[in-house]
């Protein structure tokens, strides 16, 4: 089965953003101020802390991982500065 290329990503590719806590390095892509992909490799799993001090899942054990509260921030960070294009912001 062929796989079909996204489009999406040929004028707003990925681009790399670390966390400035943990050094986890991922690559982000937003479409709009409020929504942002995040592509995490292994080795960024690895190096989040936050990640790291969630639980395995919900109920007593733990909770779910629902995000890195700072690297969010150095995301955010990044599209202030024009590092990270928001897309919704294109003409």
């Amino acid at each position: 089965m062929a796989v079909r290329s996204d489009s999406r990503f040929l004028d707003a590719p990925l681009v790399p953003v670390s966390c400035r806590v943990c050094g986890a390095g991922v690559r982000v892509r937003k479409s709009t101020w409020d929504q942002t992909s995040v592509q995490w490799d292994g080795e960024a799993l690895a190096s989040c802390t936050e990640r790291r001090a969630s639980g395995p899942g919900p109920g007593p054990s733990g909770e779910v991982f629902r995000g890195c509260g700072a690297l969010a921030e150095a995301i955010r960070e990044a599209a202030v500065l024009g590092e990270v294009r928001v897309r919704s912001e294109d003409g």
